[in-house]
């Protein structure tokens, strides 16, 4: 990419404090950068310190060895950390534990009370915020009368509104149903096109699908890097790491293997469908050439 980054971690290394004499290390070394209007993926089975690494970003933690870079500004610099956090936003995996007010509109405009928004440019965010996540209906409700994903919606309504340059989904959608990941798929996708880059630590395979860059964690370091297609092909790798692959792309694999001219570099199930249509149409128009 040509554009600088709007996020660099440097040789970040991290521990929890489990008693005064013991340390358990989580990140070890790791390095990466987060470009303006990226979307990236950070994968790793359970305890391989991605949760860890996604809360490095915007200060939530701070690194033990190493730094991380926020548009020029340094995580470890404590006067740093309020701008920091309005560049980058975070939305964690229960949105109950992220909102505070009793009505919907009254929690978005929490944040931006506590950064001093004058009352009539914090209507308009709101207001922008509401439509962004499609909830500007909702905005008279209680936040305990809707559902799991509508709670997701206002909270990263809450964050947008602050006007960051970069999202962070810490698994934002691992407690919802196939509806409720649906709708914040949705949401990051206008979020997007917005050009608000997005940093997703996800399960969901589907989601990663999605992303322009893919990083792999193990044992607290990055061990895998790439497009979702030069990730997915790595089948084996990831068998070994214990992640799960996309059906379709199991299935390319597959085919490939057993009709070469099959493309595999295949991530979607749209992507899998039109394969076997071209296929398809090139074998029935052989057999005609044939006959």
């Amino acid at each position: 990419m040509t554009k600088s980054p709007l996020i660099r971690v440097e040789g970040v290394s991290f521990g929890y404090q489990i008693n005064q004499t013991t340390t358990l290390p989580v990140l070890n070394n790791v390095s990466l950068e987060v470009y303006p209007g990226e979307y990236l993926a950070i994968i790793g089975h359970n305890g391989s310190g991605k949760s860890t690494l996604a809360k490095h970003l915007n200060g939530i933690l701070v690194p033990q060895t190493g730094d991380v870079w926020v548009d020029g500004m340094n995580t470890k610099e404590r006067g740093s950390r309020r701008s920091i956090r309005q560049r980058v936003g975070m939305v964690f995996q229960h949105p109950d534990n992220q909102i505070v007010a009793t009505i919907v509109e009254d929690d978005i405009a929490f944040g931006l009370e506590n950064i001093g928004v004058p009352p009539e440019e914090m209507k308009q965010r709101i207001d922008d915020a509401l439509q962004a996540v499609g909830m500007s209906a909702f905005r008279k409700r209680p936040p305990h009368h809707l559902s799991g994903g509508q709670k997701q919606r206002i909270a990263i309504a809450g964050i947008i509104a602050m006007k960051p340059d970069c999202l962070v989904l810490d698994e934002a959608t691992s407690m919802l149903d196939s509806y409720g990941r649906k709708d914040i798929l949705a949401v990051v996708d206008t979020l997007r096109k917005l050009g608000m880059a997005i940093v997703t630590v996800t399960h969901h395979m589907s989601e990663v699908t999605r992303a322009d860059r893919v990083l792999v964690m193990e044992q607290g370091q990055i061990v895998m890097s790439g497009t979702p297609r030069e990730v997915f092909i790595q089948q084996q790798r990831l068998e070994e790491l214990h992640l799960d692959i996309p059906s379709a792309s199991k299935l390319a694999v597959a085919l490939h293997a057993q009709y070469p001219s099959f493309r595999e570099t295949i991530v979607t199930n749209d992507e899998l469908i039109g394969e076997v249509g071209r296929m398809h149409l090139q074998r029935t128009g052989t057999e005609v050439e044939r006959s």
